[in-house]
């Protein structure tokens, strides 16, 4: 099947998802990836979305990529939401104590946090010992020093409304990243932190009434800007990376992770998650939504029964 909507595109050809209008969500790293698939489907649910990172038309982060924050935003608005794009560091507490008192000023409330904050670059197959201590630290400091300094500042505009959502984004369920070593001591360390994050937010924001989930979004293949580049395909012939890839087969689309936050936003029963670590895959199975190509990947039930053994690609029964 081909694809038939961009990454991150409203909804390419299923149902409508949930009704967010009146919602306010923070996207934090939302500049592209899964940050801008979620932001773009929080879009298409109705809600306005403030959308941060390094990022935007004047400047670039250290990982020197085109995506801006305002593209995403524009993205958003197309979809039918609000999107409004803020140039945030999200490891400066000023500037995340800052942006927070405008989402106040502005809206007066909060509903929606997302902690995607990521941008590291990583240095694979190294032992710690032969690793770059300075670039191990900064991963460190990109992937959860962000996450706790804008939790730190966010959740009490947050648990001012009962229902509150905070997703924490990571690579890798609970169960799949403790029996599987990420292939770098920094990657593994700094993944499984932000798992331990929801958990530990769980239970502190439970007698708040809000909900924590630590999504493993980010399956084995996410069909982020970068990974499409890096396979020489775009989101509509990403299929053509399938002959040299075989498992790139499972991949999935940014717009797949956003549906799946956008139905925990929707779900008046989402406390039920609380604390849980979840994945895209296993969400969709729970709510019905579908990637823009109209199937259901299951990339980290496949990564365990199908890549990992060495077995040939074969996703039939996991898309």
């Amino acid at each position: 099947m081909e694809a038939t909507a961009e990454p991150g595109a409203p909804h390419g050809g299923q149902h409508p998802g949930p009704d967010l209008a009146g919602r306010v969500a923070l996207v934090a790293g939302g500049t592209r990836g899964a940050g801008r698939g979620i932001a773009v489907q929080l879009g298409a649910s109705g809600a306005t979305v403030y959308v941060t990172g390094r990022t935007s038309g004047s400047e670039r982060s250290e990982m020197d990529r085109p995506e801006t924050i305002e593209e995403t935003a524009a993205l958003v608005d197309a979809a039918g939401g609000r999107g409004i794009a803020v140039q945030v560091d999200h490891l400066v507490p000023d500037r995340v104590r800052a942006l927070v008192a405008r989402i106040a000023s502005e809206q007066g409330a909060l509903h929606i946090l997302v902690n995607d904050i990521w941008g590291a670059e990583i240095e694979w197959d190294k032992p710690v010992w032969e690793s770059s201590l300075d670039t191990g630290l900064h991963t460190l400091r990109l992937a959860v020093d962000t996450h706790a300094i804008t939790s730190h500042f966010a959740l009490p505009l947050l648990i001012e409304t009962p229902g509150g959502l905070v997703v924490e984004m990571t690579d890798g369920t609970d169960e799949y990243n403790a029996s599987h070593y990420r292939v770098s001591f920094f990657y593994d360390l700094a993944k499984a932190a932000v798992n331990r994050m929801a958990f530990a937010l769980g239970h502190e924001l439970a007698p708040h009434g809000a909900t924590a989930v630590a999504d493993g979004l980010t399956p084995g293949w996410l069909r982020s800007e970068a990974m499409l580049q890096a396979h020489g395909v775009t989101e509509a012939t990403w299929r053509d990376a399938v002959a040299q890839t075989p498992h790139f087969a499972i991949s999935e689309s940014p717009a797949y992770v956003g549906r799946a936050v956008a139905a925990l936003a929707g779900d008046p029963e989402v406390a039920r998650w609380n604390g849980r670590s979840l994945s895209s895959g296993q969400l969709a199975q729970v709510y019905g939504f579908t990637d823009v190509d109209g199937d259901r990947p299951d990339a980290w039930r496949y990564l365990t029964e199908v890549q990992d053994p060495g077995l040939p690609a074969d996703v039939t029964g996991y898309r």
